[in-house]
């Protein structure tokens, strides 16, 4: 079971299955469109910083794209920056668009929701993800794990860059 997660010091129920440095990354299904989808294999070969959110909607979340945005066009073309959230697809274009953020991709778990379960960041009295940074390496491994114990809260960027950047080698 993943680690507490509060809202405001208010504790929240979280299901899946916690990840570790050293476990495999789970394969994912999630949508980049309303149609497309896309998986781990779609990143094979890439060190991947993975960023679960609750909704791009909100002032840390907003945040936290922008920062990973802006910090993603130093890591070069061996890593790719996901944001991933229930958002839909369509307010997640519009919110790259508004944000100017190009240096990330965006995917939505909003069709089949097994993203948070799987990565263990599932809030089901919210029917959002828990705020989280994950870095899987090239070998598709986790090599950095963060789930932020107060959702309303940043992650630590520092941490999950420097992972990135060893994970690059």
């Amino acid at each position: 079971m993943p680690t507490s997660v509060t809202l405001k010091g208010n504790p929240l129920a979280v299901e899946g299955t916690e990840l570790k440095a050293g476990d495999a990354a789970p394969d994912f299904k999630l949508r980049k469109s309303l149609k497309d989808e896309s998986g781990l294999a779609d990143y094979s070969g890439k060190v991947l910083i993975i960023n679960a959110v609750p909704s791009l909607d909100t002032p840390v979340c907003d945040l936290q794209g922008k920062r990973f945005n802006k910090e993603a066009a130093a890591l070069g073309d061996g890593a790719v920056v996901l944001m991933v959230s229930r958002d839909l697809p369509t307010a997640q274009a519009r919110w790259c668009g508004a944000s100017d953020a190009e240096n990330i991709v965006c995917l939505s778990d909003y069709k089949d929701q097994t993203f948070g379960n799987a990565w263990g960041v599932e809030l089901p009295d919210l029917g959002v993800l828990a705020r989280a940074v994950f870095v899987v390496g090239a070998d598709g491994r986790i090599a950095y794990a963060e789930y932020v114990p107060e959702i309303a809260q940043e992650p630590d960027y520092d941490a999950a860059l420097e992972a990135a950047k060893k994970a690059l080698g």
